[in-house]
């Protein structure tokens, strides 16, 4: 149902190519004080491939103050053309040369799309349509132009000026007005246009691709910040190494420019040469970032450079094709992640990524194919179901084409389709050429919703030594989509003999073994595979590398996930034996009501296993010690007991602790006489032995909470004082309050390390804690118009606090719901992303979904709803049953 006044879908179905096409952009920006003059010269002509050949040339604005229209040279009178809230109508037959005027103010620029000021700095953000607020122009990703960027501005104000390409002038006028030209040899799309100018240092190296060329790097920052660039540059000369090795790509310009700046709505953007970034994933410094805070700063950095081919050299026919640069490129810094740490590790953390985050969203009221069919709100579709489950489609790929096969199609794709503006397909049709392998019937990944169950069933002969497994895949019904065609699902599997040892596969009626491992292909709703030479029951490792993104259905018994988290050699398949068995023990205790049932010896052994195994990595150590997280464990129970499976994962952890408790102190002490500084070499040992002090500090012993104090006072890293922080933040103590006081008059000047001050507090579980985020939310650090501090409070709360949040009287919808409403005219695209929790309400129990609906109907009401916050909301109340 469309609203009054709301805007009607836009539809794949619908598309067209645009009716004219501008070879060359020329914009001039002149700086004020309180406004910015803008100066665009359009060279456009009539696209022969548009069925439309009569129409005038349509060109998208908003929030733009015309000030003069020329064609051909002539003015022309308001009588000339049309000029609406969102568009500027010529009459064009051809060609003709379009100069345009308009005035625009970013310092009254709240939205943080377009042009607008952060700390003084006047930045960009146009992806996906926010040109359209710089300067009048057919603001859609299938228009490639040429652009050449001059800005003017006084030297005092804005010291540096850049845009995209090479800077090819700069002049002093007598006035003492400075004027620089960039000009950008590659054609791309408005989105990726980029404009950066203020008081900036810049950090610089040179850096040498494989065939010799010289390429400059240069981060800018605030002055203040010049001494935190080290690892963003280190992260940066990593990715390109890494493209020129294993995709054959070198980077294509001279010049290659990273700009931090505070405001952001989103990580980073890929404008070409002049990548504009979330200060966030930029700044670093031991003291300051943790460990996990210098690996997101290395993945975004690196994808935001593998765009420069995935996304800038080929990019998107249209926003339907989200998922062809998205979910490519993080497929790309997904393995890019790999090659630099742990193959598993990283393994692990995607997965548990799509398994907390994008499942749900799969099975909600917002499910929505990879390629979604429609959209009221681009900005709603940078989803993760988008991004990852996107990079997993791509990985089946990689899977059934292997890593030559998979670089064969990606040098056909790069060759046949570099300076266009493509489909998801193209890019399907190049693997499958390239590679020689069959995938059309993935067409059904992008174009269906939906996690898809995979059943599996097994049967032991041994009479005949065969031993059978039968996959059968089911997909729920998703939103407009009842009937499901299946779904591609490449499986990894191995077996393992009673020893653990691995056994070589041979298929019934095949005389060749095929190794340890062998991938099977369920295309069909349903197959049986037969393996023959099997002289004793085997224990199946299933789904080994989490080869495709579904559900597993697979009865077995407890004894034998436990033999398969003892021994399976597939790192992955471990841990989720581990985290299956966990799983198991908390939904027993919470639907049966007894937490006694948690008390499991041979998950504690398991436990203990780990704990004491030297010869284990201590990131993966870390990783098979910690219990499933809440989102997890609230897909399996419905409707959801909030609050009964908050009190069960403490319940084990605290059971878990008491158990183990002198070998926690042992490994804890052990792994902190290894560590020597803040070096980080010792990651993995930082990881473990937090991970340890988690489980003790669940205890509540005083002893135990002077030890998270004594690390927060000693710490030299930011990794080690803010794990003990966060403990001591939930402990709702006297000396938890007394650490919090201290980390606030130490960081106060620190914006990234307040984000964890305020983040820490929002996910305590005591009484006060929305009382305290309330507070918080007043906090004279407190900014509504940083998106960083908003989603370090709110975001934080609303997402990862579920009892608190999820509070039976509604407070904790309703203050959501008032922040979602504060952001309706500030930020859209923030105010979107906050309102989701409140829309995930169909799971819950009868009276919070009642109590989240109230809000959401609440936020419907609201005038002048933004199209970002209305399609959210009323696609979420259009599942709504009756109470």
């Amino acid at each position: 149902m469309i609203k009054d006044g709301q805007p009607a879908p836009i539809m794949l179905e619908n598309y067209a190519p645009p009716p004219f096409l501008v070879e060359d952009l020329r914009l001039r920006f002149v700086i004020h004080e309180t406004f910015v003059l803008v100066r665009s010269i359009l060279k456009v002509s009539r696209n022969d491939r548009s069925p439309d050949d009569t129409g005038p040339l349509v060109l998208d604005g908003a929030e733009l103050e015309l000030l003069s229209v020329r064609r051909d040279g002539k003015v022309l009178e308001e009588s000339d053309y049309t000029l609406t809230q969102t568009s500027l109508s010529i009459a064009v037959s051809k060609q003709a040369v379009i100069e345009i005027e308009n005035k625009i103010y970013p310092n009254q620029n709240t939205s943080l799309e377009g042009l607008y000021v952060s700390g003084g700095v006047y930045c960009t953000q146009c992806e996906a349509e926010g040109f359209r607020k710089i300067t009048f122009f057919p603001d859609r990703p299938d228009v490639m132009t040429r652009y050449t960027t001059t800005i003017v501005a006084h030297p005092d104000h804005c010291p540096t000026m850049l845009s995209n390409g090479n800077l090819v002038r700069r002049e002093t006028f007598d006035d003492g007005l400075v004027e620089v030209t960039w000009e950008d040899p590659f054609p791309k799309p408005s989105y990726l246009f980029a404009l950066v100018a203020g008081d900036l240092e810049v950090v610089e190296e040179d850096y040498e691709t494989v065939s010799g060329k010289s390429v400059k790097l240069q981060i800018f920052v605030e002055p203040h910040n010049v001494d935190k660039c080290d690892h963003a540059m280190v992260s940066l000369k990593k990715a390109m190494r890494w493209d020129e090795v294993v995709y054959g790509r070198e980077y294509d310009l001279d010049l290659y420019m990273i700009v931090a700046v505070d405001d952001f709505n989103m990580g980073a953007m890929e404008n070409k040469g002049l990548n504009v970034f979330n200060s966030k994933f930029v700044l670093a410094k031991r003291e300051l970032a943790t460990d996990r805070d210098y690996a997101n700063i290395e993945n975004v950095v690196a994808h935001e450079y593998f765009h420069n081919w995935t996304g800038n050299r080929i990019t998107c026919r249209d926003w339907f094709q989200l998922t062809l640069k998205e979910g490519l490129t993080v497929f790309r810094d997904q393995q890019f992640s790999a090659d630099m740490t742990s193959r598993p590790l990283k393994r692990i953390e995607d997965v548990d990524i799509l398994r907390s985050r994008q499942f749900p969203e799969d099975a909600g009221p917002m499910a929505h194919p990879i390629q979604p069919q429609s959209y009221v709100e681009i900005n709603n579709f940078y989803t993760v179901t988008v991004y990852n489950k996107g990079a997993e489609v791509i990985r089946m790929m990689h899977c059934l084409t292997g890593t030559k096969g998979f670089r064969r199609g990606m040098d056909l794709y790069f060759a046949s389709h570099d300076g266009e503006a493509v489909t998801v397909f193209d890019f399907l049709r190049a693997i499958e050429e390239g590679s020689g392998t069959y995938l059309k019937k993935f067409k059904n990944w992008y174009q269906q919703a939906g996690t898809p169950t995979v059943h599996v069933s097994a049967e032991f002969e041994p009479d005949v030594n065969c031993y059978s497994l039968t996959f059968r895949q089911t997909c729920p019904e998703t939103p407009g989509q009842k009937e499901k065609l299946p779904f591609p699902i490449p499986i990894k599997m191995g077996l393992l003999d009673k020893s653990g040892d691995e056994i070589l596969l041979r298929f019934e009626g095949e005389d060749e073994h095929k190794g340890c491992n062998v991938t099977i292909l369920l295309d069909t709703e349903e197959r049986t595979v037969h393996f023959s030479g099997i002289n004793e029951k085997p224990v199946a490792s299933v789904l080994r590398e989490f080869s495709a993104p579904v559900r597993l259905d697979f009865p077995r018994e407890d004894a034998e996930l436990a033999f398969l988290m003892a021994n399976d050699t597939d790192e992955f398949n471990r841990w989720d034996a581990g985290q299956t068995l966990a799983m198991r023990m908390i939904t027993r205790a919470v639907e049966q009501q007894d937490l006694e049932l948690l008390h499991d010896q041979a998950f504690s052994d398991a436990f203990l296993a780990v704990l004491q195994d030297q010869e284990l990595d201590g990131a993966l150590a870390a990783r098979a010690l910690m219990l499933p997280s809440e989102e997890y464990v609230s897909q399996q129970i419905k409707p959801i007991p909030v609050n009964q499976i908050r009190e069960a994962l403490d319940h084990l952890r605290r059971h878990l602790a008491d158990s183990h408790r002198d070998v926690l102190l042992e490994v804890y002490q052990a792994k902190k006489a290894e560590i020597r500084g803040a070096d980080s070499s010792f990651m993995g040992q930082r990881s473990l032995k937090n991970t340890c002090l988690d489980f003790l500090s669940s205890l509540g012993e005083s002893a135990l909470l002077e030890l998270c104090y004594q690390q927060f006072s000693d710490a030299d890293n930011m990794t080690d004082q803010g794990a003990a922080l966060r403990l001591l933040s939930f402990s709702d103590s006297v000396i938890g309050r007394q650490a919090l006081l201290e980390f606030h008059d130490k960081w106060q000047q620190e914006p990234l390390a307040m984000d964890k001050w305020f983040t820490f507090q929002a996910l305590a579980t005591h009484s006060d804690t929305l009382k305290n985020v309330k507070r918080l939310k007043q906090h004279e650090l407190f900014d509504l118009g940083n998106p960083n501090r908003v989603r370090s409070l709110v975001a934080a709360f609303a997402e990862y606090n579920p009892p608190i949040f999820h509070a039976i009287d509604g407070s904790g919808y309703e203050f959501l719901a008032d922040t979602v409403l504060e952001l309706n005219d500030r930020n859209p695209q923030l105010g979107a992303r906050l309102v989701v929790p409140l829309t995930l309400w169909e799971p819950h129990r009868k009276e919070r979904q009642q109590r989240m609906c109230e809000q959401l109907e609440r936020i419907a009401d609201h005038p002048n709803l933004v199209k970002n916050v209305y399609e959210l909301v009323d696609k979420s109340l259009s599942t709504k049953r009756s109470f």
